[in-house]
């Protein structure tokens, strides 16, 4: 039972990350878990009737734009950024054994937003600080159906898809007066399509291998705009430090034999019955590269020059697994970015959290 509900754990996490809009200025989609990345989304279901919870916050810092950059890009839709911030509700419920779905409640925070501005063409160009932007998001679900499961090359391989609802706030003004352009609203106002595929491989006892990609449809939304069609893809090395292993299995309950898997989720074994009830600890390491390609925004159909682009993340990171519960950290350093025109770029973002499952 032990890897099963880290699993559980993983995928909640990685669900939990899927972006809410385009570019550096948005959250993005990653995971958690005792059997994957903490961004890179395994291949493996939870069992029929199990539930999952997870919290967590992905903090991003961004490399904010001089004056004499904003300054000189006055009209041109050149805004500076601070940081990003998302902490997410992350629910899941395995409907069967190959199939599961899970809802995304996150709430969206952005700081230090600043705009070149001339009011007057006699006046001095100036710098409005215009503050920072928090509010509830975007909804998403995203269901998992696993079509191969092959127990003796432990290989497994799923297809992702699914949606985001328009439910976050778009009508945030900042201290001037003036509506928050679409991009830093909470909300986008679109519904977008999720569709994608899950691949997991056990490499050896303790070591397993995870990527996925998705593909996000964005409609437009908010001020007519569409923040950009996005690709997301995600590979995960991980291993086992300490703690049980898919070579052995053991039982959490004396009542019953239990299914265990190892670094790599769904890889069952069955277990022999136990003579007492005990806890289970592990830990797991990991490195991860996560890449997100966005297309460019667009507002009334025109495309916005310094908007999109492709961003590529080296993310170390461990994760902690006691029974039912999990506690997980990832730093991400950017090795890519690879922006369209002038935008604030990403210099470092971290994710951190705690998932816990309950069995039927």
């Amino acid at each position: 039972m032990f890897n099963k509900y880290c699993y559980i754990a993983f995928w909640l996490g990685s669900f939990a990350l899927i972006p809410t809009g385009a570019s550096a200025h948005h959250p993005g989609i990653g995971g958690v878990g005792g059997a994957g990345g903490i961004t890179t989304i395994g291949a493996g279901t939870m069992e029929q009737g199990e539930f999952g919870l997870a919290l967590f916050v992905e903090y991003t810092r961004l490399k904010q734009l001089s004056d004499a950059t904003l300054l000189a890009n006055i009209g041109n839709d050149v805004h500076g950024l601070q940081s990003v911030e998302s902490r997410v509700v992350a629910l899941a419920y395995g409907v069967t054994n190959d199939f599961m779905i899970s809802m995304r409640l996150p709430f969206v925070r952005r700081t230090g937003i600043l705009e070149g501005v001339q009011e007057d063409p006699s006046d001095p160009a100036t710098i409005n600080n215009r503050g920072n932007t928090s509010g509830f998001g975007d909804v998403s679900v995203l269901g998992q159906y696993r079509f191969l499961n092959n127990l003796a090359s432990e290989t497994q391989a799923s297809f992702l898809f699914g949606f985001k609802a328009p439910t976050g706030k778009t009508n945030l003004v900042d201290p001037f007066g003036e509506t928050f352009e679409a991009e830093f609203q909470p909300g986008s106002g679109s519904w977008d399509g999720y569709f994608g595929a899950a691949f997991s491989q056990r490499l050896a006892p303790l070591w397993g291998l995870h990527a996925n990609v998705l593909g996000v449809l964005t409609g437009t939304g908010t001020q007519d705009t569409n923040l950009g069609n996005r690709v997301l893809y995600n590979a995960a090395l991980v291993y086992r430090v300490f703690g049980e292993t898919a070579n052995e299995p053991h039982s959490h309950d004396a009542r019953a034999a239990y299914a265990h898997a190892g670094p790599h989720p769904g890889m069952v074994t069955k277990a022999p019955a136990a003579t007492a009830p005990h806890s289970h600890v592990a830990l797991d390491a990991m490195l991860e590269l996560n890449g997100e390609w966005h297309d460019k925004q667009r507002t009334s159909g025109i495309a916005d020059p310094n908007s999109g682009g492709n961003t590529i993340y080296l993310s170390p990171g461990l994760r902690l697994t006691v029974d039912n519960w999990s506690g997980y950290l990832s730093a991400g350093v950017p090795v890519v970015k690879e922006v369209n025109g002038i935008q604030p770029t990403p210099t470092w973002r971290v994710i951190g959290g705690i998932a816990m499952s309950f069995g039927h």
